[in-house]
């Protein structure tokens, strides 16, 4: 599914990158340079822009926010840590406002200070650049819609003092995530006075442990070290051990895959999809260099819980029962893992009980399905089911639609051009819409996010994304506590969203069959164990190393 932050997974680009021609074989040892191939370039580099998972990627390490993400893999990964701040932010009783502190002594990659006032400056940059999620601030923060329509100058909710550092965010309503919103690459801060355009083929200087030094459009860019960074100490930040990082945009995966298993490129794009034709070869030949790291993004078949069949429970929990997620993931070259619940295992309130109407990497129980089916009365109801043209996504509803069939049900199948589908699916004024392929990746890892996908607040006439229906008191009742928390206190409320989740399951509200694997895949130059896959950014590029 398209959403604010899956862009950055799939959106085409824009505009194109660069890239500095410099060998990636040229020379072993610390401080030597890497070559990474992307399949898409980026929509920009510049932070204010930049809403692509190609864009993202090279940002996070170049801009760094007031709050970012630890360098880590799996969960650890996608907490919450103190950046240009000296801590996480302190949030009041009510949860309407945020107060940070800037460190001393920040300087910019190109040397000039770093300013409290850069904070609004650069939300405010990243506004009238038209940056895709700019929602996040003009939904949160007092003042930033009017900020945005141009009847004021500044964003009133934000206060700074340069002389001490403080920084004071008013939010219009208690927003938990809105730490994750300040880890965003566009909130990273540039210097006051950076033009209010967007800048791709030379980007703003950050604060951050890379720097842009060269960009070519319509072929790559070079990042090299920032020489002012290691020497700042920011906790939990690392500076880097590869001084010169080259990024060129090849023509296809086929390209991209090859070099990197021939070893004369170092690193694939995980956001890039590796050919099955080739996959063999590289499991084969690249051990040690290559790994399916689980991301957390769901693949799921919507049940509209409003209409028949679907609106009888029997007949939802007929579909969990026979679905086969293990042909499913087949149908992905392996690309997705069997699962059962919504919140992938990624996020905080992933359950760690078991699925409740069967293991989801064991067969189908098509009798059991088919006796539920019956139960149900709903056994001969016509069912659309709707679904994306584009492979695997159309072989997806292929095997659904025979599954349905197989227990009971007349499916007939109703396949979109890939760019019109969730349009159309999101559309009150769409006709049987029973059920259908749906899936969601992360804005940010946070399970708030996944939820608005079961919350009664997000069924509207259009745009819709509860695509389901599912209007359910205490799901709503759990999510008005639990929006609320803060992330940097999320752990504190996994108990209560794994019990949630469970719930869901058990409702059968979605018919989840896996979640996403992304490849980590290296040329035999890097050391593999020591790179890290991040749950947010995928490659972290400052933990690169050569052998």
């Amino acid at each position: 599914m398209v959403t604010r932050f899956s862009r950055w997974i799939g959106a085409v680009a824009l505009l194109a990158a660069a890239m500095l021609g410099l060998s990636a074989c040229g020379g072993g040892g610390k401080g030597s340079s890497v070559t990474a191939l992307f399949g898409t370039a980026p929509d920009s580099l510049d932070p204010g822009f930049g809403y692509t998972t190609q864009a993202a990627e090279p940002d996070w390490i170049v801009y760094t926010p007031l709050v970012t993400y630890g360098h880590a893999e799996g969960k650890a990964g996608g907490q919450v840590i103190p950046g240009l701040a000296t801590t996480l932010p302190k949030v009041s009783a009510d949860g309407l406002t945020y107060t940070l502190t800037l460190r001393k002594g920040l300087v910019y990659s190109n040397g000039t200070a770093v300013k409290a006032s850069d904070f609004p400056y650069s939300i405010e940059r990243s506004m009238k650049l038209n940056w895709g999620g700019k929602s996040f601030y003009t939904s949160n923060i007092v003042g930033a819609a009017a900020y945005d329509k141009g009847t004021v100058k500044t964003i009133s909710g934000i206060k700074t003092n340069d002389a001490t550092g403080k920084i004071t965010i008013k939010l219009l309503a208690p927003y938990g995530p809105f730490p994750n919103v300040l880890a965003f690459p566009s909130s990273g801060l540039v210097p006051s006075g950076t033009p209010m355009v967007n800048e791709p083929n030379n980007p703003p200087p950050g604060d951050g442990p890379y720097m842009f030094s060269s960009v070519t459009p319509n072929k790559g860019y070079t990042m090299v070290q920032n020489p002012h960074f290691a020497a700042q100490n920011i906790p939990g930040i690392p500076a880097g051990s590869i001084k010169t990082i080259n990024v060129q945009v090849v023509s296809t995966p086929q390209q991209e895959a090859n070099s990197v298993l021939n070893n004369s490129a170092d690193v694939f794009d995980p956001a890039d999809e590796i050919p099955g034709s080739l996959l063999p070869q590289i499991e084969s030949k690249a051990k040690g260099r290559f790994a399916e790291v689980t991301t957390a993004q769901n693949y799921y078949f919507f049940l509209n819980t409003k209409t028949k069949p679907f609106s009888s429970l029997l007949a939802r929990e007929a579909v969990i029962y026979a679905l086969d997620r293990t042909a499913l993931a087949k149908q992905a070259a392996g690309f997705i893992k069997p699962a059962c619940f919504f919140l992938p295992t990624e996020l905080i309130g992933h359950p760690t009980g078991p699925c409740p109407y069967g293991d989801a990497s064991g067969p189908p129980n098509l009798a059991k399905a088919k006796a539920l089916v019956t139960q149900s009365g709903m056994a001969g109801t016509p069912v659309t089911v709707w679904g994306e043209n584009q492979s695997p996504r159309k072989e997806y509803v292929d095997t659904y639609t025979q599954t349905l069939n197989q227990i009971g049900f007349k499916a007939t199948e109703k396949l979109l051009a890939r760019a019109v589908y969730f349009q159309q699916i999101g559309s009150a004024k769409t006709p049987n819409l029973q059920t259908g392929f749906a899936d969601w990746q992360q804005d940010f890892p946070n399970p708030v996010d996944f939820y608005l996908l079961l919350d009664a607040k997000s069924i509207q006439p259009v745009n819709n994304q509860n695509f389901g229906q599912v209007n359910d008191p205490f799901i709503q009742a759990q999510l008005a506590a639990l929006d609320k928390v803060p992330a940097t206190r999320l752990v504190t409320v996994a108990g209560k969203w794994e019990t949630l989740d469970t719930y869901v399951a058990k409702k059968a509200y979605a018919a989840v069959f896996g979640y996403n694997k992304s490849p980590k895949f290296f040329s035999n130059r890097i050391d593999f164990g020591s790179a890290i896959f991040h749950p947010v950014y995928f490659n972290d590029w400052s933990s690169w190393k050569l052998k």
